[in-house]
């Protein structure tokens, strides 16, 4: 069974750093992409980083490119979403999805995602 637990969540002031985990387990599949959403209340969710494991390609989301760094460590099966500079309308809550093959479809949002894991929450206050 495949699981992903993502943690790191908190609640910190703008211009603060928070860094995102996202621990994956029973999952045997040599190509795949990680992604990292958000889902603030009344927004549907979105896409904010991800990473193929076929390439390394990145994708950021515009609001977040400079601040945001996803990487993922193979030989621990995490990947983690290293958040800088966070601003208020960073707020929301966070989740770790993963897309089987090397499609990358993740960019495209969540309709593309396999499997996810439950939320952590984000609060950035001003």
């Amino acid at each position: 069974e495949v699981q992903l637990q993502a943690s790191g969540g908190g609640t910190v002031q703008a211009g603060d750093s928070l860094r995102l985990s996202c621990a994956v387990s029973g999952f045997f599949f040599a190509d795949y992409g990680i992604g990292w959403f958000r889902q603030a209340p009344g927004v549907n969710r979105e896409a904010v980083s991800c990473i193929s494991s076929t390439d390394g390609t990145t994708y950021y989301q515009d609001s977040v490119k400079g601040r945001f760094t996803i990487t993922h460590d193979n030989a621990k099966n995490t990947a983690f979403l290293q958040m800088e500079n966070l601003k208020p309308e960073d707020t929301a809550v966070y989740y770790c999805a993963v897309e089987v093959g090397g499609n990358f479809y993740c960019p495209k949002g969540e309709a593309g995602m396999d499997y996810w894991g439950e939320g952590t929450q984000v609060t950035v206050s001003s």
